[in-house]
């Protein structure tokens, strides 16, 4: 499974990102969980989350600083 990519991100709107956000916390909760009772197979999926959270904070943060600009 290739990474998400950060074009995909910059079509989102701003509260679809933070519903994403929260969403890619969520689910590195469940995956830490499931590592911790061993019940975890897949452990690539902690890199694929990680960095699609990077990606959706970086976008959400790079909107901010433009909104500050224009203000």
């Amino acid at each position: 499974m290739a990474l998400p990519r950060v074009a995909d991100v910059r079509k989102l709107t701003d509260e679809e990102i933070s519903e994403q956000v929260i969403a890619a916390k969520k689910k590195l909760f469940e995956l830490r969980l499931q590592l911790a009772t061993r019940r975890l197979e897949k452990t690539h999926e902690f890199k694929h989350t990680r960095h699609r959270l990077a990606q959706l904070l970086t976008v959400e943060r790079e909107r901010q600083l433009a909104a500050q600009k224009e203000a």
